[in-house]
């Protein structure tokens, strides 16, 4: 029987749960390609409940981020352990995917702590968190989700063109972190008073899960065209 978790609420706005499959306990280089796009679809959930926990302040949602944080860690722990046989079984494209695999994971699980961190801070918080704030946090979970479902679906189906949508995504991102950062940086704060700083602190996060979902834009382009983008200018990358 597949295991459940009640907590995790769906990112296509539904609140059921959805279950876990079992994860493989071979080395079988499908399996492991499996367990990444299984990562990312988590990842993105993750994402997802952020926006719920802002939103409503729902205590299903941060149960739901911190059993996908758990998650994320286990998924990353077996494929580094299984990668090592199963990368000794294959020739040199299967190892390249194998790889990519091994990178795109160690990028999701990061992207699991991100959002467990931004989680934490909402939970700790004792007063509510500024409207204009919040919405643009919210905005940030919200690109963060779409380009983690972009991702999934590269990955899925090797198109190149979500790769490309991710990058260019990731600049709004970074555009309402500047912002946040330019607002509270402005501000004249009552000494002591570090709700701002927390809320920065989020913004930032987010940003850094973008930078990790880029990560994996750049990884899904090198896979498909054999090349990394990684040592061209940033501009023509994104085109």
């Amino acid at each position: 029987m597949p295991r459940k978790s009640p907590a995790i609420k769906k990112s296509d706005e539904k609140s059921t749960a959805r279950p876990r499959a079992k994860t493989p306990a071979t080395s079988d280089p499908d399996d492991l390609a499996n367990l990444a796009l299984k990562a990312c679809l988590i990842a993105r959930d993750a994402a997802f409940n952020v926006r719920d926990l802002l939103t409503n302040s729902s205590r299903m949602a941060f149960l739901a981020i911190k059993d996908c944080e758990k998650e994320l860690d286990l998924i990353e722990r077996q494929i580094d352990e299984r990668l090592p046989e199963a990368i000794t079984r294959v020739n040199e494209s299967r190892a390249r995917q194998l790889l990519s695999t091994l990178k795109s994971t160690t990028d999701l699980e990061r992207i699991g702590d991100l959002v467990m961190s931004v989680a934490l801070r909402v939970q700790a918080r004792t007063v509510k968190i500024p409207a204009s704030d919040s919405r643009q946090l919210i905005e940030m979970a919200a690109v963060l989700r779409d380009m983690l479902d972009l991702t999934h679906q590269g990955f899925s189906n090797l198109d190149l063109e979500c790769a490309r949508k991710v990058l260019q995504m990731d600049k709004e991102i970074d555009r309402i972190c500047h912002a946040l950062f330019q607002k509270h940086l402005a501000e004249t704060v009552p000494q002591g008073d570090t709700s701002g700083f927390e809320i920065l602190l989020m913004a930032q996060a987010r940003e850094r899960a973008g930078d990790h979902t880029t990560n994996l834009a750049e990884d899904l382009y090198s896979l498909i065209e054999g090349r990394s983008l990684r040592h061209m200018p940033k501009k023509k990358a994104a085109n």
